[in-house]
């Protein structure tokens, strides 16, 4: 490990913006097959792993984006038992789902290098997770495993990193990969999608989520959290083969997380209802947003 007060990282997010880190502490730089696995000690935000040079997680607020990614598909289905993670290396994906009283969860990432890494150097994040009786944890492409399986799901949670030229995630958010993702959910299943970016600059690929999953399913919405260590509202889009899509009636939700006994530290039912409402300027983006295809993948391109 290295340490220095005087080292900058620095993130690229678009041509003409780019982000700087002042880090305390190198806690763990490699290349896994896939990508670039970048973890520090950031004075501001404390532990952070970035991948391909793209931030991913930050000590510091962690659980805002995984709360926002998982509960709002966990606490709307009625009584979810098989739940399936496209992504999430780090574990904290698999953490909250695991609050649920879930039978079984299937996390399939294709870097079993970073995954490693991450129960190594960032313990925390999964809590324990990995070593839960319910969790199977299968290294493989994610696509592969959904085209594949035989298997039927309650939830599917998409936690994947946006899609690089280079990197593992560009034909995980194709109409054709969707399409398949339904086909593996039982009658009233439903999926979360990481969505990336909701700011003015580059809410694009957040506007091509939805119109790609709406292509495949009859109801989608799409909803909003602040992420302080990505300096910026963060999109989600939740899919659903039969379920309504509704957080109105908070008295169902504040039975769930009570029945269930799950604790909480950003989600409350009061708060679900608000992460749905977006502000209109996303309206001004909704010309520029696209179907994904396999033919034609979205291309995060900084």
């Amino acid at each position: 490990m290295e340490e220095s007060s005087l080292l900058w990282y620095e993130e690229p997010f678009t041509e003409g913006l780019r982000f700087l880190y002042r880090v305390k502490r190198i806690i763990y730089r490699g290349r896994s097959k896939f990508q670039n696995i970048d973890i520090l000690d950031l004075e501001a935000f404390g532990k952070t792993l970035f991948l391909d040079g793209k931030i991913q997680s930050a000590e510091i607020d962690e659980y805002i984006y995984h709360e926002a990614l998982v509960h709002p598909a966990m606490l709307l289905h009625p009584e979810p038992k098989k739940v399936l993670i496209l992504g999430g290396g780090e574990g904290a994906t698999l953490r909250e789902i695991l609050k649920h009283p879930v039978e079984e969860v299937y996390m399939v990432d294709i870097d079993g290098e970073l995954v490693e890494a991450c129960r190594k150097y960032m313990p925390e994040w999964p809590n324990g997770a990995f070593e839960d009786k319910r969790t199977r944890l299968i290294i493989d492409d994610a696509r592969n495993f959904v085209f594949e399986t035989d298997k039927k799901f309650d939830v599917v949670i998409s936690d994947l990193t946006e899609p690089l030229e280079e990197g593992p995630s560009k034909l995980l958010f194709t109409e054709e990969f969707y399409r398949k993702v339904k086909e593996i959910l039982s009658p009233q299943g439903l999926i979360a999608v990481q969505s990336g970016s909701a700011d003015p600059l580059y809410g694009f690929f957040f506007d091509s989520v939805f119109k790609t999953l709406k292509e495949v399913f009859s109801e989608v919405k799409q909803y909003l959290t602040f992420v302080f260590s990505f300096q910026m509202l963060w999109g989600f889009t939740l899919a659903s083969k039969d379920l309504e899509i509704n957080f109105e009636n908070k008295e169902i939700f504040y039975n769930r997380i009570k029945s269930r006994g799950i604790q909480l530290e950003y989600i409350e039912p009061e708060i679900l209802p608000s992460l749905f409402v977006l502000p209109r300027y996303l309206d001004k983006l909704r010309d520029k947003g696209v179907i994904i295809k396999d033919e034609k993948p979205f291309i995060w391109e900084a």
